[in-house]
């Protein structure tokens, strides 16, 4: 096996703060490949779950829908997401993220830098 791989039924899941309904496993991190630059995280979120207003001073977050929809507001914007849509939050940008479907959505999210639940990385309101 390569240090480099990273299968997602080898990674632990965690409850990120702010959310609710979700199940998140970095896929990409500091920890288990050594990327000092990013982070990729692989969501789940349950039927009614989502992440209540927050922002990221000095990270980018970008997400790609894999399963369900989902609807996100920011800097006024209100838009549904569908799969194979992406949507990029920029730094210190407050933004919503909710599930419309009635299956679990599944989601990758990209940060840059890495977030790593680090309370500092992040404002709510």
């Amino acid at each position: 096996m390569s240090r480099y791989l990273v299968r997602e039924k080898d990674v632990e899941g965690y409850s990120p703060a702010n959310h609710h309904g979700t199940v998140n496993k970095r896929l990409v991190s500091q920890a288990n490949v050594g990327a000092k630059h990013m982070e990729v995280v692989l969501g789940t979120l349950a039927k009614g779950g989502g992440a209540l207003p927050h922002a990221h001073p000095g990270m980018e977050q970008a997400c790609y829908l894999l399963e369900g929809t989902a609807e996100v507001e920011l800097e006024g914007e209100t838009f549904a997401m569908l799969p194979g849509d992406t949507c990029f939050f920029p730094e210190d940008v407050m933004h919503i993220f909710r599930v419309t479907s009635d299956t679990p959505v599944r989601l990758l999210v990209i940060y840059s830098p890495p977030y790593a639940e680090n309370p500092a990385r992040v404002r709510r309101p």
